[in-house]
């Protein structure tokens, strides 16, 4: 993997007895970019991010993350990553500075709650820093499923439908978060999606699955100019639908 390349993936497979949910795939993502990863439910998306993560280890091919091979280094790629599922999970009844510090001294962090503080700080939360998960919205629970993501400063953050849910508000605070975290810490995103609009909006790179197959992969200027000046994304993302 050459040094600017956040993740690189060659012939990921990954089967289910007979059934295949990825076939080859191959993809690459460098450094400091937002890649969108957009495709039907059931495309292949979360699995992607399921073996990518280390969560799920492929039936054959191989990755490597942040210059680490997923299958002989998975503790140093689980290092330098962060992880947001689509339904992030805490103790309700504790609260977001007790939840935060459980995790944090899981991974072993020096001096935990100055950390927390400075997570908080950064994502403008930390006035609820002794409130419970419990009276929190969607929104507000998903904000601090990015906090412990982000707490041992992962190079990437990785993100499974990280819109599922929110309501339009918490969509455009989503989105401006993700964006401050790529352009003021130099974080690679890689985030799975079905909703166009928010690739329009946020990513740098986009990738295409359908059946478990990458059927596109490009930046979003070259996706966007290399069609006609009419057409929306979503008449470009059926068009490579339609012919693959």
């Amino acid at each position: 993997m050459t040094p600017d390349l956040a993740i690189s993936a060659n012939k990921i497979a990954k089967k289910y007895g007979q059934k295949s949910a990825l076939n080859d795939l191959s993809l690459s993502v460098a450094q400091g970019e937002i890649f969108g990863l957009l495709g039907h439910n059931g495309a292949g998306k979360t699995t992607t991010v399921s073996i990518l993560t280390t969560l799920v280890a492929p039936t054959s091919g191989e990755a490597k993350i942040n210059g680490f091979d997923i299958q002989s280094q998975p503790r140093q790629v689980r290092g330098s990553i962060g992880y947001l599922p689509e339904s992030v999970q805490f103790y309700e009844y504790l609260t977001v500075f007790e939840n935060l510090d459980y995790l944090a001294r899981l991974s072993g962090l020096d001096k935990p709650r100055q950390r927390i503080i400075e997570v908080l700080e950064l994502l403008e939360f930390e006035r609820h820093l002794n409130e419970k998960i419990s009276t929190f919205s969607k929104g507000m629970k998903q904000r601090v499923g990015i906090a412990q993501a982000i707490l041992h400063n992962p190079r990437i953050l990785f993100l499974d439908e990280p819109t599922s849910g929110l309501d339009p508000e918490g969509v455009i605070q989503l989105r401006d978060l993700i964006t401050m975290l790529n352009r003021k810490l130099g974080m690679t995103i890689f985030m799975n999606t079905h909703l166009l609009s928010e690739v329009t909006k946020l990513c740098t790179q986009i990738g295409i699955l359908k059946n478990g197959n990458l059927i596109y992969q490009d930046s979003m200027a070259k996706t966007m100019g290399s069609f006609d000046a009419s057409d929306s994304l979503e008449d470009i993302y059926f068009k490579i639908d339609s012919v693959s």
